[in-house]
């Protein structure tokens, strides 16, 4: 065994791969440099998704050439001296490695100067070797310039996901920060476009409606703790807003953006039984703590951390959540709670950003309930029934004449949700045929006979797999609906684009949209099967959907098509919770033997599970 040291430029590389992950962990290091600052302006630049440009340009104390030299050296830092100074961290960085481990993956530039002196200075520096260091004339701040990132490291680079994926994570980063600090104002570019742009007054609310849209005002609620070790802050929506991912939920401890376990979870409990599993409300909530309680040297990245009491966080967190959404506060009050000022915590060792403004509440169109909470299957089949001016057979075989007929072979975007098939499996018709509902257990499960075996079928998957075997049956154009009143619905700037571009995607899909302002669509139609869900977070869901994993090689058309397909099954499918009598649990069934693939929903869980006579004989020990 030969031992020896690691030289420098080896190790930083190593380092580079705790603390570089990917372009957006480049931009979380630089912004959080800007902050701890003291910066009021912040500006972020990308190409490429951050593969080839990443600029960070900011108005903060800069740095003098010493401490600039000093600066790109590793674990050189101004934020702490001691190991004890671990325990009460203020600032965001702390470790003394970003820089230089950035600047070892990359070709980097560090022009910086402060208020105070004439000119400033500008470092180069090309794989972790520093090729120039000089005096420059340039604005009071500090600007990073971080190019070919990974270009020396290409089994670094090779990982690295599609250009909208990589910037699509930096954009979900930067509006974090943005909503972290209110009082700094935000601009970031992607390529030629402007796609977040915050005011920087310090009011919470004006950054949630230069983010996400004014409209979103009228669903927030305010959160509001103000114990004597622990302060919490900050928003939720009401459980009828809702997206299919935890993208737009923002924890904040002490001014640091973080992810955890223990906060999520107290929102998610907060909202048990009032929306579905898969859907997850806007949250920014921020926690005040003592610095002493709470540990944030446990990853690298600095963005996970322990709390000295998590049962005493979860609590809090549950009861702020749970007050705000069983709340009795009008609206405006709820706006203006939200928005008026919030005093400085009184820990010691404690650093936060200016106070919240005062400003009155934005005028917001109203919002429609959604339909799925007045949905009723048995009152459909009723309706059917009625036209047909006959009452309903004991046997239906078939769903509504409004429905898709059956066809025998799947489009080719089936197959991104389908299991492998056995060729010796029996075929389905014959299998599911003879299923005779016996009853319905916690309004999610039919319990069914066929011969001596028990079947139990979830009755949402069930459902969501028919409908996804009706809309895949067309080939062309999905059947739409017309809306009586049409919906005007704003995105953000990368959901925008990819409506745009795919409008002619849309429309063959049932969903007939029109531009109607800066990042702003008119929904005229939605597809048939799903006119009675709430077709904006449909829209919004299959958005998600989308850009959730997109790779270079996808074809958009082709994702965009089974998003839709599988979102708009799963969004129109009876719920869990939805009482069903004998006669619609045989429709369901019936429907459920002619799909072609009934064992699974077209996500691939079960809708199905047999119980033969020998396995219930095996449960209750007769073998």
């Amino acid at each position: 065994m030969n031992v020896k040291l690691l030289d420098t430029n080896t190790v930083n590389k190593i380092a580079a791969g705790e603390v570089v992950e990917r372009p957006a962990s480049v931009v979380k290091e630089l912004v959080e440099n800007s902050i701890d600052a003291g910066a009021r302006r912040i500006e972020i630049e990308i190409q490429n998704g951050g593969k080839a440009l990443i600029r960070v340009t900011d108005d903060g104390a800069g740095m003098s050439r010493e401490d600039a030299a000093l600066s790109v050296r590793r674990h050189a830092t101004s934020k702490l001296v001691t190991a004890d100074d671990l325990s009460r961290i203020s600032t965001l960085g702390f470790r003394g490695e970003a820089l230089p481990t950035i600047a070892a993956v990359s070709k980097f530039t560090l022009q910086t100067r402060r208020p105070s002196d004439e000119l400033g200075t500008k470092i180069s520096i090309d794989g972790g070797k520093v090729v120039d260091t000089h005096e420059v004339g340039c604005k009071s701040g500090t600007s990073v310039v971080v190019e070919e990132l990974f270009f020396n490291v290409p089994a670094r680079l090779k990982f690295l996901k599609a250009t909208p994926t990589e910037a699509n994570r930096i954009h979900d980063f930067v509006v974090k920060l943005a909503l972290s600090r209110p009082e700094v104002a935000f601009r970031f570019v992607n390529g030629n476009r402007t796609a977040v742009a915050t005011p920087g007054n310090g009011n919470l609310l004006d950054a949630l409606g230069a983010i996400y849209g004014t409209e979103l005002t009228e669903s927030l609620l305010p959160l509001k703790i103000d114990d004597a070790d622990l302060k919490l802050s900050g928003c939720v929506t009401k459980p009828n807003i809702l997206k299919s991912y935890r993208g737009w939920q923002t924890f904040i401890v002490n001014g640091r953006v973080v992810e955890s376990r223990t906060i999520s979870k107290a929102v998610d409990e907060a909202y048990k039984s009032l929306v579905p599993k898969t859907g997850f409300p806007l949250a920014v909530v921020k926690l005040d703590v003592p610095t002493n309680s709470v540990d944030v040297n446990v990853h690298p990245q600095k963005i996970e951390l322990k709390f000295a009491d998590e049962g005493k966080i979860f609590k809090a967190v549950y009861r702020a959540v749970r007050e705000a959404v069983e709340g009795k506060q009008s609206d405006e009050q709820n706006l203006q709670q939200i928005a008026a000022p919030v005093e400085s915590p009184r820990f010691e060792q404690l650093t936060l950003g200016d106070e919240f403004k005062d400003v009155a509440p934005k005028k917001t169109s109203p919002r429609r309930k959604n339909p799925l909470d007045d949905f009723n299957l048995e009152e459909v089949l009723t309706t059917v029934a009625e036209a047909k001016n006959k009452p309903l057979p004991p046997q239906v075989e078939s769903p509504p004449p409004s429905k898709i007929e059956h066809v025998e072979s799947p489009p080719p975007e089936q197959k991104l949700f389908e299991p492998p098939k056995s060729d010796k499996a029996p075929s389905p018709q014959k299998k599911f045929a003879e299923l005779f509902p016996i009853g319905q257990v916690a309004k999610c499960y039919i319990v069914a006979q066929s011969g001596n075996d028990l079947y139990v079928v979830d009755q949402h998957a069930a459902h969501e797999r028919i409908l996804f075997d009706r809309l895949s049956a067309y080939a062309e154009n999905i059947p739409a609906q017309g809306l009586l009143f049409h919906r005007v619905m704003k995105f953000d700037e990368r959901e925008s684009e990819l409506i745009e571009q795919n409008l002619s995607t849309f429309a063959k899909l049932g969903f007939t949209l029109e531009p109607s302002g800066v990042n702003e669509f008119r929904l005229k139609e939605v597809p048939l099967d799903a006119a009675d869900t709430d077709e904006e977070n449909l829209l919004r869901a299959i958005l998600a959907e989308v850009f959730n994993g997109v790779n270079a090689a996808d074809d958009i058309a082709k994702k965009i098509r089974a998003a839709t397909l599988a979102t708009t099954a799963c969004k129109a499918a009876i719920k869990s919770g939805q009482e069903l009598d004998l006669q619609q649990m045989k429709i369901l069934l019936n429907d459920l033997a002619k799909t072609p693939h009934p064992h699974t929903c077209p996500h691939g869980r079960p809708t199905t599970i047999k119980f033969s006579a020998d396995d219930l004989a095996k449960m209750f020990k007769r073998t």
